[in-house]
């Protein structure tokens, strides 16, 4: 959803649940995305290892879940953030990981999807309430 009459929080879910992380990525280095959002990102925070490695490169992926969290965590006072939030959230940050495997050589595809689920556990492990 968007257009001039959605809420920060409608255009925020849409870009998380609603559309391709390809079209997050291109609506998050437009010059004219959406000023009410929070479109920082910090890359993957996990210590050592970061948002890439030989076998996979998670950046736009952490990207999404970033905002995801950063924006339907906080617009509205944060009234839509609650367990099943977070863990729709990381479901999405799961699938768009392993969607960038289905890129990865055979070899690397294996461990890339390995990579994933590990960051996965820890973003369900540690990553907020």
């Amino acid at each position: 959803m968007s257009g001039p009459s959605a809420s920060a929080l409608q255009v925020a879910e849409s870009l998380v649940f609603e559309k391709s992380l390809a079209v997050f990525i291109r609506t998050a280095a437009s010059p004219r995305r959406d000023d009410r959002l929070d479109w920082s990102s910090d890359g993957c925070s996990a210590p050592v290892i970061e948002s890439t490695g030989r076998s996979f490169d998670f950046t736009e992926a952490c990207r999404r879940h970033d905002f995801g969290y950063r924006n339907i965590g906080t617009l509205e006072g944060g009234r839509r953030w609650t367990a099943a939030m977070r863990s729709r959230i990381d479901e999405v940050f799961r699938r768009d990981m392993r969607t960038h495997c289905t890129t990865r050589g055979k070899v690397a595809r294996v461990a890339c999807r390995t990579w994933a689920e590990v960051y996965y556990r820890v973003v369900r492990a540690h990553g907020g309430p």
